[in-house]
């Protein structure tokens, strides 16, 4: 254990591009949960230099369930948390992007981006919990629609974190879903471009779009440990990069592993760690129940994360 500096760097110190989420982080996402125990976790994992992000999910509601459910909404949350995880990296596994305009969220982020000094990854979804949108009214519409949806608010983020929405005039692109005349965002990120945007896309059409403008790709939580999947990804992406003219070597691909609540869990999810990154993982997202608390995650630093850290060349 280390000071709340720990993990990453100094917090007003600026990430650099290529380190984006480090190695490791650790996922508490806002379901089922009272505040007081996520602030001690987030106050925990603040400590705790094995730990280079901090993840959550994005829901109103439980996404286990098909209706309703205690869930905190995990914008404002972030950024309510951020102070306890300084020089950490904090992201989202994924923002749904029906939920939030695209140059809102670019207006949050650029926030988050000042809060974190310069670590917060925009982790970006075309959404898909269908009673969740209903029960508030949310358009859900098609999945093509929605795949073109987040195309153009993919471009609508990467205009407005750059250099030219800063000053007037703005920013100018006509959109068929996210029009922008004259956008200005001031004060503009810190980190220079902006935060980086991780999508998690599973199709052609997702998979290219991460290819032609993303940082990197996060693979659901619901194929969280399935080691194969991210190996067929990571190689259909990586084909993709190339044949856009990438270079891949800056792009992160992040697995996800839910980790057991006991020992024999926790053995399992070291295993599956590492078979992730024999696969090709540059990340790992170690997920437990937020319910659990500090206790948890203490007890998935020892036994899960340092580990992992230890034998990661």
């Amino acid at each position: 254990m280390t000071d709340a500096s720990a993990g990453g760097g100094e917090a007003g110190e600026v990430g650099e591009a290529g380190e984006a989420g480090g190695r490791i982080g650790f996922k508490t996402s806002p379901q089922g949960v009272d505040w007081a125990t996520l602030d001690a976790t987030w106050a925990l994992a603040g400590e705790l230099d094995v730990f280079d992000a901090a993840w959550m999910n994005d829901h109103f509601t439980d996404p286990r369930r098909d209706h309703g459910g205690a869930s905190f909404e995990s914008l404002t949350l972030a950024a309510a948390l951020a102070h306890r995880v300084p020089g950490k990296w904090i992201g989202h596994g994924v923002l749904a992007n029906t939920f939030r305009h695209p140059a809102l969220l670019a207006k949050a982020a650029t926030v988050l981006d000042h809060v974190t000094g310069g670590r917060f990854i925009v982790g970006l979804g075309a959404g898909w919990h269908e009673r969740e949108h209903r029960d508030y009214g949310i358009a859900l519409p098609p999945i093509g629609e929605r795949i073109g949806r987040l195309e153009s608010a993919v471009d609508v983020l990467k205009a407005l974190f750059s250099a030219e929405a800063a000053l007037p005039p703005g920013v100018t692109r006509p959109d068929p879903f996210y029009p922008l005349d004259g956008a200005l965002n001031e004060p503009p990120p810190r980190r220079p471009g902006g935060p980086p945007i991780w999508l998690g896309g599973q199709k052609r059409r997702g998979l290219a779009l991460a290819a032609r403008a993303a940082d990197g790709w996060i693979m659901p939580g619901d194929r969280a440990g399935d080691v194969e999947y991210l190996r067929g990804k990571r190689d259909e992406m990586l084909r993709a990069i190339e044949a856009a003219g990438r270079d891949p070597g800056g792009f992160a691909f992040a697995g996800q592993v839910s980790v057991g609540a006991d020992a024999a869990g926790h053995r399992a999810a070291v295993e599956t760690a590492r078979a992730f990154v024999a696969a090709g993982a540059d990340h790992i997202v170690l997920g437990m129940p937020a319910v659990g608390g500090p206790d948890a995650l203490r007890t998935m630093a020892e036994e899960v994360a340092a580990p992992l850290r230890d034998g990661w060349s």
